[in-house]
């Protein structure tokens, strides 16, 4: 979809952060609706930083050497990581550490390799999504599919400013420790040949590889917060679709009045739509398979190892505080998948009980009545967030990751004791 001119951004600065802007003027306005879908404007976050890898990104030579830049710097601070680990091996607490940025950065480097190869997959489903979004406001004619996309838009921006709260506080605290820390003098426990990182050696150099830190850390956990928010609102506007669909299935009956040929028309037209959000969500299964797979495996690997450092650091206050933060964060990622999971799948199986009310066995031919059999047979099967094989994003699933992670904390416990 072509953006109109009159609302192109005057730059990347004002790109950042009109989601906000536009959440705002929502929220002032209570009969306002989005002019835009909220995987629209957090892709706009993510082009604003100039790491969006889609086609039209990579016609610009000056954006594709930014691109190599940025990936030849985290490739660095893993390899320097890695070099570290040898050095903090007969150390529980800066192993653990170590360990912990290491699967981090290798979480974020997954997460590059999936945006460059579906950049342009992203697009094309984020502009069906956008087109939906405008087709619903058009032709709905009904105040409650506005008002509801205004509450979700309203909702949606309000975590999106919590994530971004936490990710800044983080940030701070991370890049704070060897200020507060004896024993780091780097934001990460790194190792350089020569020595590079020893500021007593080598002040200069030391300088230089904690600012070149800082900026790793700042750039890729905000463009990492804006990838997730703009991954999971993809699910997240499926979900709005989902209702959307249910509320109009709700008001066929008031809208048709008995009329036969115009309860077809509708009922045919509802059954494309609902087919179109089960092909659009079976695409980004796809297309994510193996991010979600590697998501699953990071968070539970994160929260043990934490778990573990928090009780091995508990002499430590300011060691198990810095674990629990990452252990905390770890959790709240996975149990925001976990949610919104959960409300694509529940709103999922909302469409079947719309279905069912709107079907009158009095009204209509038993080629309409086969109709509405076959649209609630298919309306059965809900729609998941899942990553094959592991079980799909869901509250359940979430509580049975703590239980397991729990069980492996207690086994290094007595193991450490």
């Amino acid at each position: 979809m072509t953006e109109p001119p009159s609302e192109r951004k005057t730059g990347n600065w004002h790109r950042y952060w009109s989601v906000y802007l536009e959440g705002w003027a929502v929220f002032k306005d209570p009969d306002a609706c989005p002019r835009h879908i909220i995987s629209y404007w957090t892709r706009d976050q993510i082009k604003a930083m100039g790491f969006y890898t889609n086609s039209e990104e990579c016609r610009s030579r000056r954006k594709v050497a930014w691109h190599y830049f940025i990936v030849t710097l985290l490739i660095v601070s893993l390899a320097s990581l890695c070099f570290g680990v040898i050095e903090s091996i007969g150390d529980i607490v800066n192993l653990g550490r170590d360990l912990v940025f290491i699967i981090t950065i290798i979480f974020i480097f997954g997460r590059v390799v999936i945006y460059i190869q579906h950049a342009d997959d992203f697009d094309e489903i984020i502009d069906t999504l956008e087109d939906i979004h405008h087709w619903t406001i058009r032709n709905a004619g009904s105040r409650e599919v506005q008002h509801t996309k205004r509450l979700r838009f309203l909702f949606f921006t309000v975590v999106i400013v919590i994530w971004f709260f936490c990710l800044v506080l983080f940030m701070l605290i991370k890049i704070s420790t060897p200020f507060w820390m004896e024993s780091q003098t780097l934001p990460f426990h790194v190792v350089w040949p020569f020595q590079l990182h020893d500021p007593s050696k080598h002040p200069i150099s030391h300088l230089i590889i904690f600012v070149s830190q800082v900026f790793t850390l700042s750039y890729f956990l905000v463009w990492l917060c804006g990838v997730e928010n703009m991954t999971i609102s993809v699910y997240f506007e499926l979900t709005s679709c989902l209702r959307t669909l249910c509320i109009e299935l709700r008001n066929l009956k008031n809208i048709c009045h008995g009329d036969e040929n115009l309860l077809e028309r509708k009922l045919i037209r509802l059954i494309q739509f609902h087919q179109e959000i089960i092909l659009l969500s079976d695409r980004c299964n796809n297309i994510l398979n193996g991010a979600f797979i590697m998501q699953m495996l990071v968070n539970f690997f994160l929260v043990s190892l934490s778990l573990f450092e928090v009780l091995a650091a508990r002499k430590d206050p300011q060691v198990a505080a810095e674990y629990l933060t990452i252990m905390i964060m770890t959790l709240g990622h996975l149990s925001y998948w976990s949610k919104f999971g959960d409300m694509f799948t529940q709103e999922s199986e909302e469409v079947a009980l719309a279905v069912y009310d709107a079907f009158d066995p009095t009204v209509g031919s038993k080629k309409i009545h086969r109709t509405f059999i076959f649209f609630i047979q298919r309306a059965q099967m809900p729609l998941l967030m899942s990553a094959n094989p592991f079980p799909p994003f869901s509250m359940p699933n979430y509580m049975f990751i703590l239980k397991q992670c729990y069980s492996i904390m207690t086994i290094l416990a007595n193991t450490l004791e």
